[in-house]
């Protein structure tokens, strides 16, 4: 049945790709040619979707506008479109086989998971979900589905941030996953929704370095037990790969002869200034990142990045033109208060990992 869904799905993007947009002169379209991975390949997916809100007002939550009578106008038709744009996004980011773990930010509530994996195109797959609400404001959350004949989970748990101002808001909470990949070893995974930089630098800078610290104890924990961890660290991070908090927080090399034992590396700091995941006011900038233990680069212990291994997702029906500036951006559900029925202001990004066992 999972070829019969997955067969029109890639036919319909060949198509697409014939009329494909121009990304800042870059190949636009990566991972949509025909990609047999083979058993011992390990496909993982991060999206950052844009305000998944169902229509329904919680009163806990700040979701106001994202109800029929909100200043957004969310109905139960405009999410059903956004569920089946985003569903058709994560199919192909799999090229010819769905995504085995995709982590995901900016969902409501577990509600618009179990909607997105059961009644989409994904329904097939029988994605399992893992997702505990947030102390966020907005009520928006972090999330992670895999598919269960891939991945066997061991474990979850939510990382609290704590800020040392009595009054600071709460923000997302970050995930971490523990499991086994099949045929292969043990993975651990955290996905993160990092502070926004709205407030400006001098505010929100602090914030993200406090994230970083607390992702980088539970790694530095993890490591003490087991050096040869397979670690992987993804989300929308709101900072760049030479921003502070990635260097010095997470302490996340960019050169491989610097990277030792139980450190840490950015696959994605090498795409900064080529290519990106958001635009802000016509630049690109990398905020989603892949971010990996030095044992994955090497290989030693059940998994190694493959080659390339880090992608940005740039399919043409994921990108705009711009209006203002040159070239294109995400093609987002909203422009301003205006509904344009798009996918997110993020591009989505791959990780294949090859089982070496």
């Amino acid at each position: 049945m999972k070829t019969l869904v997955l067969l029109p799905l890639f036919l319909s993007i060949c198509l697409c790709a014939q009329d494909t947009l121009d990304y800042e002169g870059h190949e636009p379209v990566a991972g949509l040619s025909y990609d047999d991975r083979g058993n011992d390949a390990f496909r993982m997916v991060f999206y950052n979707v844009e305000n998944l809100f169902d229509w329904e007002d919680d009163s806990l939550t700040r979701d106001e506008s994202f109800t029929p009578d909100g200043d957004n106008h969310w109905n139960p038709k405009r999410f059903w479109e956004k569920q089946r744009k985003i569903a058709q996004t994560l199919l192909a980011t799999g090229g010819w086989d769905a995504p085995d773990i995709i982590g995901l930010c900016e969902l409501e509530n577990r509600y618009v998971l179990e909607e997105l994996t059961q009644k989409t195109a994904l329904r097939e797959l029988d994605y399992q979900i893992v997702h505990e609400e947030s102390s966020d404001g907005r009520g928006i959350d972090v999330g992670l589905i895999y598919r269960p004949d891939k991945f066997e989970l061991l474990h979850y748990h939510y990382i609290r941030i704590k800020f040392d101002e009595e009054d600071a808001r709460p923000t997302r909470d970050i995930l971490y996953v523990k499991g086994i990949g099949v045929g292969a070893d043990t993975l651990h995974i955290f996905v993160n929704h990092w502070p926004s930089r709205f407030g400006g630098h001098l505010v929100t800078d602090p914030k993200r370095m406090r994230a970083a610290e607390t992702v980088r104890a539970t790694v530095d924990s993890i490591f003490s037990v087991v050096p040869s961890a397979n670690i992987v660290i993804t989300g929308d991070f709101n900072d760049h790969p030479e921003d502070k908090s990635i260097v010095e927080g997470l302490d996340a090399k960019h050169k491989l002869e610097d990277l030792q034992q139980n450190e840490l590396f950015n696959l994605m700091h090498e795409k900064m200034h080529k290519e990106g995941t958001h635009k802000f006011q016509g630049e690109w900038g990398v905020l989603d990142m892949w971010i990996v233990s030095d044992g994955l680069m090497t290989g030693k212990y059940g998994f190694k990045v493959q080659e390339n291994g880090a992608t940005i997702f740039k399919a043409p029906w994921l990108l705009m033109k711009e209006e203002v500036h040159l070239g294109h951006r995400p093609f987002r559900t909203y422009q301003g208060p205006k509904y344009i029925g798009g996918y997110s202001d993020h591009l989505p990004i791959i990780l294949d990992l090859k089982v070496t066992k």
